[in-house]
């Protein structure tokens, strides 16, 4: 159950680090780029020890799909970036992709 908490871990951690490159204006505020290095660094090492268990092509589903709806979310809270139907269709459709895998596929088991 811990690599799926470091997996929830390393997802956030993308998810914050992708949110400061776009305030780092192309890393020429020391904030925001500094929390791009440190997060995308906490990603990289959580997903490392996540891969020690679950397979790498159900982990990196996982994290692709559920990093793709959060920061789509962040962009629109904290942007203002505007979803249409479509959009919010398709990540409908990923979520349902990533809870399919998880309930139904006996792939992420080792």
């Amino acid at each position: 159950m811990k690599n799926w908490l470091f997996l929830a871990i390393a997802i956030v951690s993308e998810t914050i680090a992708t949110s400061a490159l776009k305030s780092s204006e192309g890393f020429t505020r020391l904030g925001p780029s500094v929390l791009v290095v440190v997060g995308y660094a906490l990603a990289f090492y959580f997903l490392s020890l996540t891969l020690k268990v679950i397979p790498v092509g159900i982990a990196y589903a996982v994290w692709s799909g559920v990093g793709i709806v959060l920061i789509t979310a962040v962009g629109w809270f904290m942007f203002g970036q505007k979803l249409d139907t479509p959009a919010l269709l398709g990540m409908a459709l990923i979520i349902a992709g990533v809870i399919v895998m998880n309930v139904f596929s006996g792939s992420g088991q080792h």
